[in-house]
């Protein structure tokens, strides 16, 4: 089975409890206004990638807690994402998803079937009029956070951290998480106007995250 992705972390701290292995996918028909991440709206073909090979890209990453899904809306692939959290949870990782749509609206057999492997679900669309700083792995105020198993408790939301910035190979920063208005004026020097995602705070928009320097 083959996913299509956007992007991949290796190891993240503010996508879920502990060190996460994150996963944006690529296709989401929701559209949120303010969404950080338009760029993973489309579907349209990014980067496919054969189910096994990326559970083997996942285990082969030390010390991490587990694998977040994200996007990009990660039910609609859902089949193929539930066949990855099975295998890494038969390796005794963790398995947390971020989705825009609510709780009710995930009744298809292949929605349930995600379901089935998550530990941890985020769910709503993202509203950028109840936009909120203080809400931990949420950026609205209508976004749920339902505890699917008994791995994880409220407990597990205490002293995570907001965001992080990482550093690729070639200079570009990114920031991911849930980062303050004030990290990102210091982070993004060049103009709003001029990046692809049109000051929507995009985790990822190269354009207006890239310089040379953090400061």
């Amino acid at each position: 089975m083959r996913l299509n992705l956007a992007r991949i972390i290796q190891r993240s701290a503010v996508n879920g409890p502990g060190e996460r292995f994150v996963i944006w996918v690529q296709g989401c028909p929701l559209a949120c206004p303010g969404c950080w991440n338009p760029d993973t709206w489309a579907f349209q073909k990014r980067e496919l990638r054969d189910t096994k090979s990326l559970v083997e890209e996942i285990l082969s990453v030390d010390g991490i807690e587990g694998v977040t899904f994200t996007g990009g809306e990660p039910f609609m692939q859902a089949r193929a994402l539930a066949e990855v959290g099975r295998a890494v949870q038969a390796k005794g990782l963790s398995v947390f998803v971020f989705t825009g749509f609510t709780l009710d609206e995930l009744t298809s057999a292949s929605a349930r079937e995600l379901q089935s492997v998550t530990d941890v679900l985020v769910s709503g669309r993202y509203v950028e009029s109840a936009r909120v700083r203080d809400l931990t792995w949420r950026s609205s105020s209508n976004q749920q956070v339902h505890f699917l198993t008994k791995r994880y408790s409220p407990a597990d939301m205490n002293g995570t951290a907001e965001a992080e910035i990482h550093i690729g190979p070639d200079g570009q920063l990114a920031i991911t998480g849930f980062p303050a208005t004030a990290l990102l004026s210091e982070t993004t020097p060049v103009a709003a106007s001029l990046c692809v995602c049109q000051g929507a705070e995009d985790l990822s928009c190269r354009r207006c995250l890239a310089r040379d320097t953090i400061g």
